[in-house]
């Protein structure tokens, strides 16, 4: 097929040129054609066939060769290419490979029925033709010394053999292989035209791990391994970094497997990224700002171009719209927001319109305004018996369901029975569904409704607005002594009027006198039965106490307490009832049914200072003094009117203020300021007026059992204690119900007392605590008494479930003074530090 292929080119090339026959290039001539760096001959052995014929076609184009002419070498080129792969010798062709290859292309052509000799004369002369055509009027590159020489050299220098071309190898393309083989290979170094530089190593991104176990390192640009370069021992390595003045500065280059050495600026980038800073050194990052769009108002305008005509010209198609709107107002179509036409009838009437007489139309639409809309009761929340899967105790028995399908529907609990389904998909549709809905819908429509207003409160909204404790200062906060010595309860204290001493009255049967500053014990009275109370006489004219110990109460004269004069005046109100004359005239007025009987102490006992025992049938457990020192209450513990009596020390009298007394006397006191007498039973605290004999007023705190009483200094209020945990502030002017009750002690109550001085008062408890309160009471009737929580005061053991039994305040500093069932009293005074 080849040879008859280049039979037709050769007849065609016939009728177009001359039957002249010449050689056009012979082989001794010089051509100077620069070889291309693209064609090299290692690329030949990778071209394809037919991508070798495209490059071959392109070639003979830029040579000036016709494109018929050319594909008669491509043809003899693919035939010696198919003779050359049949040769065992690959590397070298020497020339008798090419004569082979010409004589087998002969013998291709002989097959045709046509001389060999006789085709390439032919085609030697269409060459001739068609390069004679190429070469026209073009610059060629043949060498004019050259020319002149002839074509008698058979062999070309190494200079001129680097010049050939395509065109010296017309007849031979076998040749043209070959000499393309010898062409030296082109280093793409800085040399090079190409832009870039190819690494050595042309493995790519792969990772270096892959080739440990290799014995090289990549491929080249032919595909051949890159062996890996030896590498040292560690002990050679090390000197030849301690000869190499760069070892510090030198870098391994694991993907190319070779020491590369940095600049001095990889160094100094380096250094930079090490300290954080912008590798790059010459980049500033504090730029002064671009004004891309500047804030300043430009003088002259953006453009020149003249203004549209809609700027003042007005809108025609707004003026339409504006118009329609204008029509549709005047026709009515559109009216105000919130505005109804006058021609529109309500969709529904209310049957309950105007039901009042004299109800005109405003007054109606504001009652309909302040209709709340009440919504609907929600449904109960279904249990877990409504499950369709429910536990098992859900479910009932047979006796269950038959007591239940026996039972009267309208006494049953629940119009259902529960059920047990395996799935969701098995429970059937609620046959009673309908029904429940209408009974549902009556229920709304037909029961009567009300809507509960509940109010939203905050529960710091409820809490007082209370002034900040420090701002109320002073007040005892602190612990500051504790007197030792008594072995019992300590039940009862009392601060003479001076301040400088304190009795305590014990259940081991003593009365000690305390120096207040310094804790020291300056004298000890044994009374030989538990004393319940002690009692200083509020009189500053005298120096006389009164203990109540047992069944009688002995008036004592500290006289080392006091001077000639005071101890005088004391003796002489003490003493001054055994005077014989007086009791001759008052002896007809004594009633020999009170219980009471005046007697003179032994010798013993008036030499520690006791003047006058007051004996009585029962156990005395309070004694009160009047303020003006001369009259003494005491309370025993039996019950009747005879429980409660009050003494004249002076004359040695005693008296039943009461016949008749409902309940047992828990407390009594002295009014302040006014002849008042305060009784304090179990419920109620009852106000008697001793001038004219006379009930004044009855308080009633509301707790179960009262346990102490007190009065305010200036007579309008008192607080109550209970056993209940609740204390009581009774404004006198205001009620007789508690004005604030208070409720912080988690155990009884013992024993409530005001400050004489400042606005303080304090509550003793069994749970060994004690409150501290600012009561303030203000001279305006209209503003109500200030009650402020300041201080809880601990250190009182409990003993037999007894904490704090008395406390009393300083007359003169904000002192406190406990006594407590663990023996001990302590002093709690103002902490200045604070």
């Amino acid at each position: 097929m080849v040879g008859q292929n280049k039979g037709k080119k050769r007849g065609a090339s016939s009728h177009e040129a001359p039957a002249e026959k010449a050689p056009l290039f012979p082989k001794s001539k010089g051509i100077d054609v620069p070889s291309d760096p693209e064609y090299s001959s290692d690329d030949d052995e990778e071209v394809e066939e037919g991508d070798f014929d495209e490059m071959l076609k392109e070639m003979a184009n830029d040579q000036g060769i016709d494109s018929d002419d050319a594909n008669d070498y491509i043809a003899g080129d693919s035939l010696d290419e198919e003779e050359e792969e049949e040769g065992d010798d690959e590397s070298d062709i020497h020339s008798s490979d090419i004569e082979g290859a010409s004589s087998e292309d002969g013998d291709d052509e002989s097959e045709d029925g046509e001389d060999p000799e006789e085709s390439d004369n032919e085609e030697d002369s269409s060459l001739e033709r068609v390069a004679s055509r190429s070469t026209d009027g073009q610059h060629t590159a043949v060498d004019s010394q050259d020319e002149a020489e002839g074509s008698g050299e058979e062999e070309l220098d190494e200079v001129n053999m680097d010049k050939l071309t395509i065109r010296d190898f017309v007849g031979d393309i076998q040749g043209w292989k070959e000499y393309r083989k010898t062409l030296p290979q082109i280093d793409a170094g800085y040399a090079s035209d190409s832009s870039t530089e190819d690494p050595a190593n042309t493995i790519g991104n792969v990772p270096i791990e892959w080739y440990e176990d290799y014995p090289h390192i990549g491929y080249d640009i032919d595909g051949k391994r890159i062996l890996k370069p030896a590498t040292a021992d560690e002990l050679d390595k090390f000197l030849a970094n301690m000869d190499d003045p760069d070892v510090f500065r030198t870098a391994r280059d694991e993907v190319n497997q070779q020491d590369v050495k940095l600049s001095e600026e990889e160094i100094d980038i380096i250094r930079r990224i090490q300290g954080g800073n912008i590798p790059d050194a010459d980049y500033n990052p504090y730029e002064e700002t671009v004004e891309w769009f500047t804030s300043k108002t430009m003088q002259m305008p953006l453009s020149g171009a003249p203004l549209a005509k809609r700027g003042f010209i007005p809108s025609k198609w707004e003026h339409k719209r504006v118009m329609k709107i204008v029509r549709a107002i005047r026709q009515g179509r559109i009216t105000r927001s919130g505005a109804p036409s006058q021609d529109t009838k309500p969709r529904f009437y209310d049957v309950w319109e105007k039901a009042e007489e004299n109800d005109d139309d405003n007054t109606h639409q504001k009652r309909m305004a302040r209709r709340a809309r009440m919504p609907a009761p929600r449904l109960a929340l279904p249990s877990h018996d409504e499950s369709y899967h429910p536990p098992a105790e859900y479910l009932p028995s047979e006796a269950e369901r038959q007591s239940w399908l026996d039972e009267d529907p309208d006494h049953r609990k629940k119009n259902y029975l529960p059920q047990d389904f395996g799935s969701l998909r098995s429970v059937p549709g609620y046959e009673r569904f309908v029904q429940e809905r209408f009974q549902r819908c009556l229920d709304l429509y037909l029961a009567p409704r009300m809507l509960k207003r509940t109010t939203q409160l905050n529960a710091e909204e409820l809490m007082p607005k209370l002034p900040d404790p420090r701002d109320l200062r002073p007040f005892p906060s602190v612990e500051s002594l504790v007197y030792l010595g008594h072995t019992g309860r300590v039940r009862s204290i009392s601060v003479d009027p001076t301040g400088l001493w304190l009795l305590s009255g014990s259940d081991d049967g003593t009365v000690r006198l305390w120096e207040i500053v310094s804790g020291r014990c300056a004298k000890i009275w044994d009374l030989k039965e538990t004393v319940h109370m002690v009692a200083w006489c509020p009189s500053a004219d005298v120096c006389v106490f009164a203990a109540a110990a047992g069944s009688r109460t002995v008036i004592v004269i500290p006289s080392e307490l006091c001077d000639e004069h005071k101890r005088l005046l004391s003796e002489e109100l003490v003493r001054a009832g055994f005077n014989s004359a007086a009791q001759a005239e008052e002896g007809e007025e004594e009633d020999d049914s009170l219980p009471v009987s005046w007697d003179m102490p032994t010798s013993a006992e008036q030499a520690t200072g006791i003047h006058v025992s007051v004996t009585m049938h029962k156990t005395v457990k309070s004694v009160m003094w009047h303020r003006r020192g001369d009259y003494l209450a005491t309370l025993t513990a039996e019950e009747g009117g005879s429980s409660v009596l009050i003494h004249q020390v002076s004359k040695h009298k005693s008296q039943r203020p009461f016949r008749k007394l409902k309940g047992a006397v828990q407390s009594i006191m002295f009014h302040p300021t006014k002849p008042w007498f305060l009784v304090a039973t179990q419920r109620y605290v009852r106000i008697y007026n001793l001038m004219q004999q006379a009930l004044i007023k009855t308080l009633q705190p509301g707790v179960k059992w009262i346990s102490s009483i007190d009065v305010h200094p200036q007579g309008d209020n008192v607080i109550v204690g209970s056993y209940d945990k609740k204390l009581s502030w009774f404004d006198l002017d205001l009620s007789v119900k508690p004005y604030r009750s208070i409720r912080y002690h988690r155990q009884a109550i013992r024993q409530v007392q005001y400050s004489r001085k400042f606005p303080l008062f304090a509550t003793t408890s069994d749970d060994g605590t004690i409150q501290v309160y600012h009561g303030m009471v203000y001279q305006d009737l209209n503003q109500n008494p200030l009650i402020v929580p300041l201080k809880i005061l601990r250190g009182h053991e409990i003993r037999n479930s007894l904490g704090v039994l008395d406390c009393v305040f300083h007359p003169i500093q904000p002192w406190l003074i406990s006594s407590g069932a663990d023996g001990t009293i302590r002093l709690s005074v103002h902490n200045t530090e604070q």
